[in-house]
């Protein structure tokens, strides 16, 4: 793990089910932060709190909660945020301003942070370098499976690791981030340099992944970096070298949240080339991605390219409806805007039936691409949906 990281997790009693339920991540020394959140207009009180944080450059330590949004709780949930983080401040005297916050779950109910002040005690008492898993599955809601990556890099002779823990399965259209994502470095980097990488790293992973088309009120993706690696990067080259690893450690959370879906037993890979502009690239696969009829169509392993082709024709992309090619993996479906047959039609069921596939759809229309991970639509999800109060 980096080094100068600690991390824990405990139950708090925020969850019915008594799992775990509140993290916490705590550097040794100040690190440099950068974060990027949700642009949805209804944003929970962590978020606000985290936004205005940010400015102080650093950070000392997230602590977040699963069970509840703190969203829609007017006054009392900024309240109970900032107590959240004034409770961790004291236990570590550090500075509130380097304490950030953050909280997924239910909206519309009040935080019961009495329940989190309670088990402060525990939580910091529970702090260890080996406790990243613990917290990954502190932040849980519907996923099914904790995600955590760590990767190792080099600058000019000096190593340096990153881990990276995220939570996601419902409520995923991404726009600015996800639901939950903490990443903590031990390299040398300064803030507004580290804000830039997040957002070239983030632009290529969070943004690009859908599941149900819904953008949470919560999205928060925060990184520290406390240098304590030795390693620094100061030079364009350097930077760049460290975005591209951030970028890759990202894009592994954000293809792990997909195949975590809720209920979803496809991650499928949309891919658009040859369309007018990247704009367009991304508003076509996005559109293909984002359809109900698509999705339900890959839960039920049927090749049904008219779907694809019917979501692409409502998109606003200029193209020739009689030039578009359709792939399934390596099989064509459609050529020149019609079916390759019954043949054909039977390979792509074939890739279907796969947990993983791609579909390539070729515009023929100019020289730009763009690519959107979604997953299919089954029955569980509505189950889960549902039910997801109760």
């Amino acid at each position: 793990m980096p080094k100068g990281f600690k991390a824990s997790a405990v139950s708090a009693g925020i969850k019915k089910n008594g799992k775990k339920d509140l993290a916490l991540i705590v550097s040794d020394v100040p690190a440099a932060v950068a974060g990027v959140f949700t642009n949805n207009r209804v944003q929970a009180a962590p978020v606000v709190l985290d936004k205005q944080r940010l400015a102080f450059g650093t950070c000392r330590a997230i602590i977040a909660n699963s069970g509840n949004a703190n969203c829609a709780t007017k006054q009392q949930g900024m309240a109970d945020a900032v107590a959240m983080t004034r409770a961790v401040s004291d236990a570590l005297s550090v500075d509130p301003q380097q304490v950030m916050a953050a909280s997924t779950g239910v909206i519309g109910v009040p935080l019961p942070v009495e329940k989190i002040l309670s088990a402060m005690p525990n939580l910091v008492a529970a702090l260890d370098p080996d406790g990243f898993a613990d917290a990954a599955e502190g932040i849980m809601t519907t996923d099914t499976k904790a995600k955590l990556v760590r990767r190792q890099g080099e600058i000019a002779g000096r190593g340096f690791q990153v881990a990276a823990m995220a939570k996601g399965a419902g409520m995923i259209r991404p726009d600015m981030a996800t639901m939950l994502c903490f990443v903590c470095t031990d390299i040398d980097m300064d803030a507004s340099s580290l804000q830039q990488a997040l957002a070239y790293a983030n632009a290529r992973s969070f943004n690009r992944i859908t599941i149900d088309g819904d953008t949470s009120t919560n999205d928060t993706v925060l990184v520290m970096a406390n240098g304590r690696s030795g390693a620094a990067a100061r030079t364009p080259e350097q930077k760049d070298a460290f975005s591209a690893l951030l970028a890759a450690v990202l894009e592994e959370l954000a293809r792990m949240i997909v195949a975590d879906g809720e209920g979803a037993t496809k991650c499928v890979e949309i891919a658009v080339v040859n369309a007018p502009d990247e704009k367009a690239a991304r508003q076509a696969a996005d559109t293909v991605a984002n359809s109900n009829l698509v999705k339900t169509a890959f839960f039920g392993e049927d090749a049904n390219w008219g779907r694809i082709l019917a979501a692409l024709g409502r998109t606003g992309v200029e193209f020739d409806p009689e030039r578009v090619d359709i792939w399934f993996g390596d099989v064509r479906i459609v050529e020149n805007g019609s079916g390759c047959g019954a043949q054909a039609e039977a390979a792509a069921t074939q890739v279907l039936r796969t947990p993983e596939f791609s579909v390539y759809i070729d515009l023929k229309a100019g020289a730009s691409h763009a690519s959107v991970l979604t997953c299919d639509f089954s029955v569980d999800y509505v189950k889960i949906n549902a039910d997801y109060r109760s």
